[in-house]
């Protein structure tokens, strides 16, 4: 049996296209590679510019960023609570959060992802396909820098 062009399946045609479908990355004149620090970062940033968000990172990480802050001339880390899996094409974003008290936890999720999704698709031009949030602490106004407040009487 002879099949004509109009008989082709159309998987057949696709595998026939230039490899720049679908991506601003991978084009006919190369590949741009994107690290996982700068998604981290640019993840980091979103996710603080939003209203409600204390901090980012773990109990552990937290403590070792309060150290790394007092030392003379550290800067601290944008990618602190955030780790990400970058493809060709698609990242993976998974956050740790500690939220103000009060704030409404899903209100607060959705936003972040908006926000998250919204800056490294429009920077980096990959798909990001899902921003997992572990919400581990609420944040107490007044509740930090107790142990700070009482060194700082003791040690003058």
């Amino acid at each position: 049996m002879i099949t004509t062009s109009a008989e082709k399946p159309a998987d057949t045609e696709a595998k026939n296209l230039p490899v720049q479908a679908n991506s601003a990355l991978v084009t006919t004149h190369g590949k741009t590679t994107i690290a996982d620090t700068v998604v981290e970062k640019i993840a980091g940033l979103a996710a603080r510019e939003v209203s409600g968000v204390y901090a980012l990172g773990g109990g552990v990480a937290r403590a070792f960023g309060a150290v790394r802050e007092r030392i003379p001339g550290a800067k601290t880390s944008l990618a602190q609570g955030v780790s990400v899996e970058v493809g060709e094409r698609q990242a993976a974003v998974d956050l740790d959060i500690v939220v103000e008290y009060g704030v409404e936890i899903g209100e607060l999720t959705k936003a972040i992802r908006r926000n998250v999704i919204t800056a490294i698709e429009r920077m980096t031009a990959l798909e990001v396909t899902e921003v997992n949030i572990a919400v581990g602490d609420v944040h107490i106004e007044g509740d930090d820098n107790k142990d700070d407040d009482s060194d700082a009487a003791r040690v003058q």
